[in-house]
């Protein structure tokens, strides 16, 4: 053996060995030559075959998580030396066995690895708790106390728990989706999933839409809520007797979006981790900071906890499916999920969903440690008194402006801005991920460093012009939102119930059509809530007019 420079591999059925150069394989065209079953067989080692899924034309098919290798013998010859590269291990011989049978053969769509979701594939258990919780820590939990006014202490906390619970099951089923040992296949995209179980109609009416407005929805809105937030860091840094020409508010949104333009030139969804981490970070201090000053300082005068009243029915019916809208739209990531799987290495010894699932409950853990003492420390400070424009945010500056320290109020500024800028990353990498799909599949190479940085440029000053354009985006957010619960809350329990076939009346077939059938209708109506609001409070236009 270690006379030769070639190293003969004995490869059985229940053994796997993960080959990288196969140019150097010759493959043969004629057919194999008959096999004698009573004559002894020598077991060479194998090339696999190359194949490109020419069911997915957009180039994203993923491993293969086969148990078996995918031989074609047809096309390659029985007897195979494969030279190992330099760096191959030792261990890489027929006396290593043990080791080789943990190993698997995957193949791999050559397209993907051009893709910036699944560029690299190396990613951890920390980097999915730190993806996690920048983007499922956000702005819009800021307004949870708002939804108590209304529903009151019991109703609001049970509402926040049940949906905590409901949001964290349809995330495992995600995880658990991933990967399919039956297709051979790991869906490293939402619109992949949806697309393979569903087919492309459904995936265009259905998913299309709202998994766009929660990319690109969400990074207009980080626009604006950054760019604000630098503005007021900057006012209460310069205080009263700034003499100095303030920036306009259009202008601290263009400050803010060159600086995320500028951050976006991170190649891939792994190379973001760390940014991930200081978004995390950032985001559970402000959280932190908020109910922290709300608690200390006491509670306002004239504090009430009695539900709001409004003058008719409807208005009321109204006003509580607008309350548990806010606490749906609190909880957001599952449009991320698939993606942050995707970036961590797989095999059937160790398959992604577990450290994947590890990393989710530790960072869903510290969810729940900053959401709920931050509805019920906000609700029990300010009461119907909480603002319902900002929440949280608005209040502390508005109730607590004068007797609080400059230093907390500009760290809570500075923090919304860091998470503002960290959380548009990974919001912004699926839509990256699809303009560069476009070009990869149309020209079959991969996409040059200098229109990777043009697409992402023009994607982030297209969300400026938005944010600038149409500030009054948000009087719709309700409406649009109630079109994007259903990634949460309804569409992973359909994709399971397709997938995975449970048995009739079973626990798991009655568990998915129940949650999914309620979370469709919570959606219909949330959006009929959402126009009922657009209509009865009418909306001011002003293009290019942000306040």
């Amino acid at each position: 053996m270690a006379e030769s420079n070639q190293r003969e591999l004995d490869i059985h059925d229940d053994e796997f060995i993960e080959v990288d150069d196969f140019s150097a394989i010759p493959v043969s065209t004629a057919s194999p030559p008959e096999i004698d079953s009573a004559a002894p067989q020598d077991h060479g080692a194998s090339a696999p075959s190359m194949q490109t899924d020419q069911s997915n034309p957009s180039g994203m098919s993923s491993p293969s998580l086969s148990e078996k290798p995918l031989l074609n013998l047809s096309i390659v010859p029985v007897n195979i030396r494969v030279t190992p590269r330099s760096y191959t291990p030792n261990f890489f011989t027929p006396l290593g066995s043990p080791i080789r049978r943990a190993i698997q053969l995957t193949k791999f769509d050559p397209q993907d690895a051009w893709l910036p979701i699944t560029e690299s594939r190396n990613g951890n258990a920390y980097y999915a708790a730190f993806h996690s919780l920048c983007s499922g820590i956000g702005i819009p939990a800021l307004v949870l106390p708002v939804s108590f006014t209304v529903l009151g202490w019991t109703w609001g906390i049970i509402s926040l728990t049940v949906a905590f619970i409901w949001q964290l099951y349809t995330l495992w089923l995600l995880v658990k989706l991933h990967e399919s040992k039956e297709t051979g296949m790991r869906y490293s995209r939402y619109l992949q999933l949806f697309s393979s179980t569903f087919g492309d109609k459904m995936k265009n009416i259905f998913a299309v839409f709202p998994i766009y407005y929660l990319s690109g929805g969400t990074c207009c809105a980080l626009i604006i809520v950054g760019g604000s937030s630098m503005k007021l860091f900057y006012e209460i840094l310069c205080g009263h007797e700034c003499t100095s020409k303030p920036l306009t508010t259009v202008e601290w949104y263009l400050v803010f979006t060159c600086a995320a333009v500028v951050l976006s030139q991170l190649p891939n969804l792994n190379s973001i981790a760390g940014v991930s981490l200081i978004g995390a970070i950032t985001a559970i201090g402000y959280c932190t900071i908020m109910w922290l000053v709300a608690v200390t300082e006491g509670r306002l005068d004239g504090v009430s906890y009695d539900p709001k009243k409004e003058n008719s029915n409807t208005a009321m019916i109204f006003s509580i499916l607008n309350s548990l809208g806010i606490i749906a739209f609190a909880f957001k990531g599952h449009n991320l999920t698939l993606e942050i799987q995707a970036t961590m290495p797989s095999s059937d010894k160790k398959p992604s969903h577990v450290p994947m699932w590890r990393g989710v409950k530790i960072a869903y853990f510290i969810i729940a440690l900053c959401l709920f003492p931050l509805a019920i420390g906000g609700y029990w400070a300010y009461g119907h008194l909480i603002p319902p424009n900002g929440g949280m945010l608005t209040a502390i500056y508005q109730y607590h402006g004068r007797d609080t320290s400059k230093f907390i109020l500009a760290l809570t500024s500075l923090f919304v801005v860091v998470n503002a800028v960290s959380s548009f990353q990974i919001f912004g990498m699926p839509m990256f991920d699809d303009m560069e799909s476009k070009y990869i599949t149309r020209f079959n190479k991969p996409c040059p460093w200098w229109l990777r940085s043009i697409s992402r440029a023009m994607f982030g000053f297209g969300c400026f012009f938005i944010a600038v354009a149409i500030p009054f985006l948000g009087s719709f957010a309700g409406l649009i939102g109630g079109i994007a619960i259903p990634i949460t809350f309804a569409y992973p329990c359909f994709l399971w119930l397709k997938i995975k076939k449970p048995e009739k009346f079973s626990f798991m077939w009655l568990l998915n059509w129940t949650l999914g059938l309620l979370g469709t209708a919570l959606s219909v109506i949330l959006i009929a809530a959402g126009i009922y609001v657009v209509i009865d409070t009418g909306i001011q236009v002003s293009f290019f007019k942000p306040q």
